[in-house]
């Protein structure tokens, strides 16, 4: 991690684009602003991590309703199959 001795109106700049501006400092803590491209996210990190959370969630469920719908064709087919062996039989 690199720490940097900043005043108030002074900033960093990341990766060219990127410009962090300490813009207060109070007893609560530090006032910072950040300017950076539109197609850039910037969050807090609990915010960030709130969305990945639910970003993994999603996935979990996706995934879960995916392999649901593919057990539930599969036995479709299977009880598909079983009729037709069943009525075949019937016939014979």
């Amino acid at each position: 991690m690199l720490v940097i001795t900043r005043r108030i109106n002074e900033s960093i700049i990341i990766d060219g684009c990127i410009e962090v501006v300490v813009a207060a400092i109070t007893k609560e803590g530090v006032r910072i602003g950040v300017s950076a491209p539109r197609e850039m996210e910037v969050h807090r990190r609990e915010v960030f991590e709130a969305i990945a959370e639910a970003n993994r969630q999603a996935t979990v469920k996706s995934t879960a309703d995916a392999a649901s719908a593919l057990l539930r064709a599969k036995l479709r087919k299977k009880a598909m199959i079983g009729l037709a062996s069943k009525k075949s039989a019937e016939g014979l």
